[in-house]
C-alpha cells in the first residue's frame, strides 16, 4: 500500500463523504474486509478523488450519473448527500437526473429522483413549490 496516497485517500473520502462516515468505514474493517477498505480509500479516494483537474462537485455529478446507470441504489443516495456538500446546486441535480432519464432510461430516471427526494427529505431541504403541471 502506498501510504501517501491512502493518507490522501482518507483526507478526500473525508472531505466528501464526512469524517464520521469514514471513521466508522475503517474503523468497522475486519479481517474479512479491511483489504477491501485499504483498497477503496487509497485508489478510489486517493488515486482519482485526490486528482485536482476535477472538482469535487464534477465528481459527484459523474458518480450521479454511474451509479444510477449501474442501479446502485445506496451508493446513489450517499453520493447525492455528498454532492449537495460539495455545493451541487438544487438545479444542478434535477439537470443531472433528467440527463440521467434520457440516457440510462426512464426507469432510471424515476428511482434517481426518487432517491434523491429521499436524500432531501432526510436533510430537511424542502425544494421551492411550483404550480401544478
Amino acid at each position: 500500500m502506498d501510504q501517501d496516497r491512502f493518507e490522501l485517500g482518507k483526507e478526500a473520502r473525508g472531505r466528501v463523504l464526512g469524517e464520521q462516515y469514514v471513521t466508522s468505514a475503517l474503523t468497522g474493517a475486519d479481517s474479512f474486509n479491511r483489504d477491501f477498505q485499504e483498497m477503496v480509500t487509497e485508489f478510489a479516494w486517493g488515486g482519482v478523488w485526490g486528482r485536482t483537474v476535477l472538482s469535487d462537485k464534477q465528481r459527484s455529478l459523474n458518480n450521479l450519473c454511474m451509479l444510477a446507470a449501474l442501479n446502485r441504489p445506496k451508493e446513489f443516495k450517499l453520493h447525492f448527500k455528498a454532492a449537495i456538500g460539495n455545493g451541487v446546486t438544487l438545479d444542478e441535480l434535477r439537470d443531472t437526473l433528467l440527463q440521467i432519464a434520457v440516457y440510462c432510461g426512464i426507469p432510471a430516471g424515476v428511482e434517481a429522483f426518487r432517491l434523491g427526494r429521499e436524500v432531501l427529505e432526510a436533510e430537511g431541504i424542502v425544494p421551492e413549490p411550483v404550480d401544478g403541471i
